[in-house]
C-alpha cells in the first residue's frame, strides 16, 4: 500500500506543479474516438502521460495520451485524452492509477466514456447509452491487494456505482437537446480479441446490454474513492451472438467519429449540472 500511495502522491505533485492554480472539480476519461472533447477545454494545461511519474502510456489508436486540465463549460476539469487498458499488459492497479490521482487532485465527480458493442436488440450503431450498472467479466479486480484506506473502505459498496441522479440529469439534458439516449448494463471484458458468438450469447443471457474492454476497472476505483460517476457509451457495432459479423478496430473508430457531435453536445450540456 505504501508504495502505491507514494506513486499516487508523486504523480499528483508533478501535475499540481504544472497546473498551478487550477483546481479540478470533474474528471473525464475519454474513450476511443472521443478524445476530441479535450480539444475544447480552454485555458488548458496539457501534460503527456509519458512525463507523469508512474503513469502508463496509451498504446491504442485513437488514444492521444495526454492529461488536459482547464475549463469546460464553466467547470475546471482534468480530462484523460485516452485511457489505459488491461489488455495492453498493464495491471489493474496501473489502469486505475489515474482515477486515484485525479481524486487526490480534488475531483468529486467522474465522467467515463467508451466505445462498445451493443448486445441489446433495441440498440443500434451510433446510439448513446447511459450506463446504469456493469458486469465485471475481466477476470481481475483493481482492489485486490492492500487497501488504500485513505481513499475508501476494504469492501466498498457498488449499489450506486453509476450515480442514479447523474443519469437522471443526463436524460433531462438529452431531451432538451433532442438527443436520443438509452440505458443499459455494460459488461467489461479483458480483450484484446473481440468475443466469440457463444461468449456474447452468454453475456446477453447474464443481463448485459453492451460489451467493451474498459470502464469497469476505473468505475470500481472511482466508487472505492467516493466519486460520483456518469458513464456514457457509444454503440459502434452490434455484438449479437446469433448474428455476429466480422469486426475491425477501424470500423469501431469510424462509427465513434460519426457519433461524436451528439456525444460532445451531451457531455458539455451536463457539465454544469454535476456536483
Amino acid at each position: 500500500m505504501e508504495g502505491r500511495m507514494k506513486q499516487i502522491e508523486a504523480a499528483c505533485a508533478f501535475i499540481q506543479e504544472k497546473i498551478g492554480t487550477h483546481q479540478p472539480e470533474i474528471g473525464l476519461i475519454l474513450g476511443s474516438g472521443l478524445g476530441v472533447l479535450a480539444d475544447e477545454i480552454t485555458d488548458a494545461v496539457r501534460i503527456s502521460y509519458g512525463d507523469i511519474p508512474h503513469f502508463p502510456v496509451s498504446t491504442v489508436e485513437g488514444h492521444k495520451g495526454e492529461l488536459v486540465v482547464g475549463t469546460l463549460e464553466g467547470r475546471t476539469v482534468a480530462a484523460m485524452q485516452g485511457r489505459f487498458h488491461y489488455y495492453e499488459g498493464y495491471t489493474m492497479q496501473q489502469v486505475t492509477l489515474p482515477v486515484y490521482v485525479m481524486r487526490q487532485l480534488g475531483i468529486s465527480s467522474l465522467v467515463v466514456t467508451n466505445a462498445c458493442g451493443g448486445m441489446n436488440r433495441a440498440f443500434a450503431p451510433g446510439d448513446l447509452i447511459l450506463i446504469g450498472d456493469h458486469i465485471n467479466w475481466t477476470g481481475d479486480h483493481p482492489l485486490i491487494g492492500a487497501n488504500l484506506s485513505m481513499f475508501g473502505p476494504r469492501f466498498p459498496d457498488m449499489s450506486d456505482a453509476y450515480t442514479a441522479e447523474y443519469r437522471k440529469r443526463a436524460r433531462t439534458k438529452a431531451v432538451e437537446l433532442g438527443i436520443a439516449v438509452k440505458e443499459g448494463v455494460y459488461a467489461g471484458i479483458s480483450g484484446p480479441s473481440y468475443m466469440t458468438p457463444a461468449e456474447l450469447t452468454m453475456l446477453a443471457r447474464l443481463g448485459a446490454d453492451a460489451v467493451g474492454m474498459s470502464t469497469v476497472p476505473e468505475v470500481i476505483a472511482a466508487s472505492h474513492a467516493g466519486l460520483k460517476v456518469l458513464g456514457i457509451a457509444c454503440v459502434t457495432d452490434m455484438a449479437i451472438g446469433e448474428e455476429l459479423a466480422p469486426l475491425t478496430h477501424e470500423q469501431v473508430m469510424e462509427v465513434a467519429n460519426r457519433t461524436r457531435p451528439r456525444f460532445l453536445s451531451l457531455v458539455k450540456a451536463i457539465m454544469p449540472d454535476l456536483d
